[in-house]
């Protein structure tokens, strides 16, 4: 029985034990309330996944935009194109058809005095 420690002895063991316990469940303690529960990552990245889709559907949808902006910029090069041609032939022609009158008109006075 000498082998064996006194009521006293075991006090301050369990009391020693208990300071030991307290302080590692303490730091534990402090530790997981730094951890993210599950619940809430889930949550997280059902948001994030949520928020990516959405993402994914704008810069879709702004890729569609911007090829039908260059599309219809492309057909506007076009028109205007043809229009700027066809403002060209008008102004050719313009200029041609007072010049060809003219010369008509010269022709047929000097035939006509050249006639009598």
């Amino acid at each position: 029985m000498t082998d064996e420690p006194s009521n006293g002895e075991l006090g301050r063991l369990i009391g020693a034990l208990r300071s030991t316990l307290d302080s590692r469940f303490s730091e534990l303690n402090s530790r997981l309330d730094k951890m993210v529960s599950l619940d809430v990552y889930t949550i997280q990245n059902t948001h994030v996944e949520q928020r990516l889709a959405q993402l994914q559907t704008d810069n879709q949808r702004c890729a569609d935009e911007v090829g039908k902006l260059e599309d219809d910029f492309e057909s506007y090069q076009l028109m205007e194109r043809d229009r700027r041609e066809r403002e060209r032939q008008a102004r050719l022609y313009q200029l041609i058809v007072p010049i060809v009158i003219c010369v008509v008109s010269s022709v047929l006075a000097i035939w006509a005095v050249v006639a009598k």
